[in-house]
């Protein structure tokens, strides 16, 4: 058996969800915040038979897109004062997902 453990952006949770139900997969969302960006991320964890990761990580392929967004960079609140300009905002790449997989030893429903 595997974990797999995907970390998504918020907005493309519901689609990975909704695609892994209609496929048969149970799945367990946790609200997680990201460091660098501070943004909502969903952490999800399925527990699959190790025959099913590939069709897992498929269905994660189809729903988590990658996009360019602009994002002003935070400074420090000490730092922020001491500004004289208006500093740019930065073009950066959000979304996708980052997925770790997991062996697991034991499995318990109770």
């Amino acid at each position: 058996m595997k974990l797999i453990i995907a970390i998504v952006q918020d907005v493309d949770s519901r689609a990975v969800l909704k695609a892994l139900m209609a496929e048969g997969y149970r799945a367990t969302k946790v609200s997680t915040t990201g460091g660098f960006l501070v943004r909502g991320n969903a952490t999800i964890l399925i527990g699959v038979e190790e025959t099913q990761v590939d069709s897992v990580l498929s269905i994660l392929r189809e729903h988590c897109h990658a996009r360019r967004e602009f994002v002003s960079p935070m400074a420090p609140l000490g730092e922020a004062a001491a500004m004289r300009h208006w500093v740019q905002p930065l073009e950066v790449e959000v979304g996708g997902a980052t997925v770790f997989v997991l062996g697991v030893e034991r499995f318990e429903q109770l």
